[in-house]
């Protein structure tokens, strides 16, 4: 067997060392976007080139191909366009991802078109983006199809923004036209309330401050495109987040494992952590995080794991978990930005799919509330939504989904709108607030003053009102009074027997009333399950009239 030389283990364990920084290396998401020819498939070009991020043969076939289209020199922008129709046009329409590493990062690129019909694209790419880089050309100032991927690039919450003015070139360096356009698209951005953007000024096709500083802009002194894609911070999506994790499925290999999969949507979880499982509205604890590499000790998003609970609760694909503290909303109906896809126009009450994290409903769009003049910011009223139009939409699905708003929870506030006929993705949406049912009847009967009703009263708590008795175990009057109170109801638990009287007015009033006495039922001896087959039988009787209350199984 032959020895194994110093040179060769030092070069092993430097291989070994290399890909451990390799792996500690954190991972930056970027997206570029802009007008038509303004360089974008261009810049990301250079900057793979510059930094020697392209291999020897692709740069021989750019050649090639740049030769073949009458070009002196390398078109970079050929290193991006990978389509061949994309390439004969000279534009980019599909988005296109690339990948490459310095010492300091690992980078993601989302190349998006830039052409108005294809805003779609944009937004698709920019999704899962960390940063936006929104390029003007300095030949034509700001534009509207600049203001359109700024807006998007807001509305889907990219927490960091780069205004790279690109042709530099071309105006002869010129400081005034930087700063001219610094200003103009400097009061949009604050318009749209966009945090601190980064302007610099740079010739993808010369190489300015794009990798390297340039020398023929002196009077510019902040770091180039790659410095500061290098140094920005990436937000991290597990710290002090409130805990989602949309069941994907339910595993269950034996009698004795039922195992939870699915990917963690925000904040972190350990084995014991309480939490609450939606639509069921019950609690349980973590018993353990299993993983392809073990049980794990903690946790955090983004990653894909099984829980398993201490307790056996119904639990299917679509369901929550999430902190029984900070809980998410559960609605039927809410509004939402939405960006429409479709060369069909969107009208209202037109009946779509919605996916939303692990679940795929029936909805409905109820109202189109405005357009978005992309131009002023200005809500326009309309009653159609055409491509690539931007409006804020009231959507009603066909049951409760238990969401956050967009610009707290990326993961639990995004959507999907499909079109059932074609299965084709017709809108993409981001949920602003939840609507109450109750909230449009309020306004339409705004100047009419009426008492409210019984059966307003019991639409809006979600049952009608009754006296339940607990027996003669306060502890159980206790239990049951929790699980109502979590799931939304309004009741009142007494220690002593009401008299006839106060029972009518609780009934007539819509509460939910638990008294000592003798139960309608035959109680067991766990107060937990004695409390969950009380409220099954409120929920047979009619009692309780919304899923939200009956743990999202109907009556």
């Amino acid at each position: 067997m032959p020895l194994v030389t110093r040179t060769a283990l030092r070069t092993d364990l430097e291989i070994e060392a290399l890909l451990a920084e390799d792996q500690a290396k954190d991972l930056l998401r970027f997206t570029t976007a802009g007008s038509v020819d303004d360089g974008k498939s261009t810049l990301i070009g250079r900057l793979l080139y510059d930094s020697k991020n392209v291999f020897e043969d692709h740069i021989r076939s750019v050649a090639k191909a740049s030769a073949n289209r009458g070009n002196g020199t390398l078109d970079l922008s050929l290193l991006t366009d990978g389509l061949r129709a994309e390439r004969e046009q000279g534009i980019t329409i599909d988005v296109a991802y690339r990948y490459f590493t310095t010492s300091k990062r690992k980078f993601i690129i989302a190349d998006t078109p830039g052409h108005e019909q294809y805003t779609r694209n944009m937004a698709t790419g920019a999704s899962t983006a960390d940063l936006a880089i929104v390029l003007i050309d300095a030949r034509n100032g700001v534009l509207p199809q600049s203001r359109r991927h700024a807006f998007i690039a807001s509305l889907l919450g990219i927490p960091n923004l780069v205004v790279a003015v690109n042709k530099m070139d071309a105006v002869r360096y010129d400081e005034g036209v930087f700063r001219w356009i610094e200003s103009e698209f400097g009061r949009f951005l604050d318009d749209l309330r966009v945090p601190a953007a980064y302007f610099l000024p740079i010739s993808a096709l010369v190489g300015d401050n794009v990798v390297t500083r340039s020398e023929a802009m002196h009077w510019f002194k902040g770091p180039s495109l790659l410095e500061h894609l290098e140094t920005v911070e990436v937000a991290s999506t597990a710290p002090d987040s409130e805990f989602r994790f949309p069941v994907q499925y339910v595993i269950r290999p034996n009698q004795d494992f039922r195992g939870y999969a699915g990917q963690i949507g925000s904040g972190f979880i350990r084995p014991g952590d309480e939490v609450l499982v939606l639509p069921a509205g019950r609690k349980s604890r973590v018993k353990s995080i299993a993983s392809f590499d073990g049980d794990l000790d903690l946790a955090h998003a983004p990653m894909s794991v099984t829980l398993t609970l201490e307790d056996n609760i119904d639990i299917s694909r679509g369901d929550m978990l999430a902190c029984p503290i900070q809980k998410p909303l559960v609605s039927r109906q809410f509004e939402a930005h939405v960006v429409w896809m479709s060369e069909t126009a969107l009208h209202p009450n037109t009946p779509l799919l919605l996916k939303h994290t692990t679940q795929m409903v029936a909805a409905e769009v109820k109202s189109i509330e405005h357009r978005i003049n992309i131009r002023t910011l200005e809500a326009e009223p309309t009653d159609t939504l055409a491509l690539n139009e931007i409006g804020i939409l009231r959507i009603a699905a066909s049951k409760p989904l238990y969401f956050d708003p967009y610009r707290e929870n990326r993961a639990t506030g995004c959507f999907s709108l499909i079109d059932p006929g074609t299965n084709a993705t017709v809108g993409a949406g981001m949920i602003i607030r939840e609507v109450a049912e109750q909230r449009r009847r309020t306004v339409e009967r705004r100047n009419v003053l009426t008492p409210v009703t019984l059966a307003e009263r019991n639409l809006r708590w979600g049952h009608t009102g009754a006296v339940v008795s607990y027996g003669d175990r306060p502890q159980l009057g206790v239990i049951l009074e929790r699980e109502l109170f979590e799931r939304g109801a309004v009741v009142v638990r007494l220690a002593h027997q009401p008299s006839d009287a106060e029972r009518e007015q609780a009934i007539s009033a819509g509460l939910l009333l638990l008294v000592p006495g003798d139960a309608d039922i035959a109680l067991s001896s766990d107060d937990q399950d004695a409390a969950n087959a009380l409220i099954e039988q409120l929920a047979l009787s009619g009692v309780l009239v919304s899923d939200e209350l009956t743990g999202g199984k109907g009556i």
